[in-house]
């Protein structure tokens, strides 16, 4: 029976819905969980979706369309001029060398023809993009030195996959032309392949020029018409438009959406359409991997175990040697080049589009072309599990744990004071204290910021503060007062479940980043957070009151007593927050509470003589007063 397309979404969304929870819960990545649902409900399982994988990754590669796009308009045109060379120096080793060994080890190997063996090689030297940047989102690691650096190879490889795509094509001379079989139909399937790969650039580069002259002057006049549905939908007009004329062509839609996305990041619609796509974003790439899980195809792995089995190994370790080398040359410290090598080690969604065309060309034979697929979506499923067992048992044995012995020979200060997370949050703090003679032990998990801090003249050591032994050598046992400030709201709260484990005379002030992670904080016992958003807005909000007409002294007041009530009523829906109507009704009875007790304070200070350091407010009031 045909499964309709209501009952399919349903099934998608159900075993998404189950599995990355379960994930989550066991401490491994959504991206796993997605992968695993995908591989339960597909055809090699239990077969609720698919039918040898084809209608599967249809539907897989509309969430890669979607997602170039976004990567895309992500591409910051000033951003990417002021890394040009970093990333063509990281990026362009990575790939060249990786092909270069994967090419000549295939070569004498296998024994495969060289069309064949440059074609897979090609494929599998671009890395995950969709894995990569969703896992340094999970773990809060865009803006550290291993974001920036996978960032960079990533976004060169992205753009490699123009030239590659291009020059496929060439190597079909050396094919029969009785041999070429296509997948989906092209215009230009018939011609001959130097006017293929002329076709080609040509099609990529008017992209640019349609994008400049047609496409942005119309988002202007869809714009004017001040219907936000229609411009999202002019906007997703023009993504599938441009993936369609790839396709045309005979190239990847994911490849035009991408080209479509790096246009219109130039345009000043840029903003608006990350924030009307953005929601999708998340989804899109679950459904993509559900996709990768559900397209492995586990007769070919039992047909040939050992084949694949050792391929996806080689594959990854040879990935690997190459992109360590990469991060030794460009001196990264042994942590950093752990997480940044094993990151990147798997072959990527690019792999599917130039195999898929290879396919269509008959450079490589169907039979091979399902193999190198399967090895592709099984090291995307191994790369979480690396990442867990470097993070778990290589980087606390090789890696931080040397480091940290090193720091505890240096941490010889017993300070009252430890500072855990040193960004801007933290930095503030440091300040604070030390204008004021305090003496603090900082502690912070970014090699570069702390390297440009001691420069700065602040004492910081380098060490995951979630770890026993640094909290140990820092002088916790005899601290009085711990700053819980880690940019990582997960991460912040791992900390402070560690320190009332193992130091319950510490008084641990806690960074929140908002309400949520307030009550996070609450249920763990903690006493002393900070909201940064609620300190923020308050502040504002004295502004407001003061540019109003308002005296300095009764709007700071105001805004004092707004923090005191809010931070009780904090406490009082942290209970309930878990039974939604009351949660709600005790909301609306805070707010109101509030409101009343701020009227009744504001009332109460009326008369007084609240102004006496409000020297501003008294000039404008009475131009002959004189500071």
């Amino acid at each position: 029976m045909e499964t309709s397309f209501f009952l399919q979404a349903i099934i998608y969304l159900t075993a998404a819905v189950v599995f990355v929870p379960i994930a989550k819960k066991v401490g491994l990545s959504s991206i796993l969980g997605y992968l695993f649902a995908g591989i339960i409900i597909g055809p090699s399982l239990l077969g609720l979706i698919g039918q040898k994988g084809e209608d599967i990754m249809h539907f897989a590669e509309f969430g890669v369309v979607m997602m170039l796009f976004l990567i895309g308009l992500e591409l910051d045109p000033y951003k990417f001029w002021k890394m040009r060379k970093f990333i063509a120096g990281m990026g362009s080793i990575q790939v060249i060398g990786t092909a270069l060994l994967l090419f000549f080890g295939l070569q004498l190997v296998l024994d495969w023809n060289w069309q064949t063996a440059l074609t897979v090689s090609l494929a599998l030297t671009l890395s995950s993009t969709a894995i990569v940047l969703q896992t340094l989102k999970e773990k809060g690691m865009n803006n550290t030195s291993v974001g920036r650096s996978s960032f960079a190879v990533l976004l060169y490889q992205d753009i490699a996959v123009i030239p590659i795509l291009a020059v496929i094509p060439l190597m079909v001379s050396e094919v029969s032309g009785s041999e070429l079989k296509e997948i989906t139909p092209s215009l230009i399937s018939d011609f001959p392949a130097w006017l293929q790969t002329l076709v080609v650039i040509g099609a990529i580069s008017s992209i640019y020029f349609l994008g400049k002259y047609l496409i942005v002057p119309l988002l202007r006049i869809v714009a004017k018409t001040r219907l936000q549905e229609l411009f999202t939908a002019s906007a997703l007009l023009v993504v599938f438009a441009v993936s369609y004329l790839m396709q045309l062509v005979g190239l990847s839609p994911a490849l035009g959406a991408f080209m479509a996305g790096v246009v219109l990041a130039n345009s000043e619609f840029r903003h608006e359409l990350e924030g009307d796509i953005a929601p999708f974003k998340g989804l899109l790439l679950g459904l993509f991997f559900i996709g990768v899980g559900a397209s492995i195809d586990f007769m070919l792995i039992i047909d040939r175990p050992i084949f694949i089995l050792v391929f996806v190994l080689a594959l990854t370790v040879v990935k690997f040697l190459v992109l360590f080398g990469v991060g030794a040359l460009y001196k990264k410290n042994l942590d950093q080049n752990l997480q940044f090598s094993i990151g990147l080690s798997q072959a990527g969604e690019f792999g599917f589009v130039i195999m898929g065309f290879a396919m269509g060309l008959s450079i490589v034979p169907n039979e091979l072309s399902n193999q190198i697929l399967a090895i592709i979506a099984l090291t995307m499923l191994l790369t979480p599990f690396l990442n867990v067992l470097n993070e778990k048992y290589i980087i606390p044995n090789v890696g931080t744990k040397r480091e940290q012995k090193d720091e505890e020979v240096e941490i010889n200060e017993q300070n009252e004071v430890i500072i855990a997370g040193f960004g801007h949050f933290g930095s503030t703090i440091g300040r604070l204290l030390r204008a004021n003679k305090i003496d603090v032990t900082i502690l912070d998990h970014d090699a570069d910021r702390v390297e440009v801090l001691r420069k700065l003249g602040f004492k910081v050591y380098y060490g995951d503060a979630t770890r026993l032994e640094l909290l140990k050598a820092a002088g916790a046992d005899e601290a009085k007062l711990f700053i819980a400030a880690i940019d990582n709201p997960a991460i912040n709260l791992n900390l402070v479940e560690l320190l009332q484990k193992h130091f319950p005379h510490l008084k641990v002030l806690a960074r929140a980043r908002n309400r949520n992670d307030a009550y996070e904080l609450i249920d763990h016992g903690v006493k002393n957070f900070y909201r940064e958003t609620l300190y923020t807005a308050v502040h504002l909000g004295v502004d407001a009151l003061v540019e109003l007409g308002f005296r300095k002294y009764t709007a700071t007041r105001q805004g004092q007593q707004f923090i005191k009530y809010d931070q009780e009523t904090t406490w009082t829906l942290a209970k309930k927050r878990h039974d939604k109507m009351a949660y709600m009704v005790t909301v609306q009875e805070e707010v109101e509470m509030q409101e009343d007790l701020l009227r009744r304070d504001l009332f109460a200070q009326f008369e007084g003589n609240d102004h006496s350091w409000d020297s501003e407010f008294l000039k404008k009031e009475n131009p002959k007063v004189k500071e």
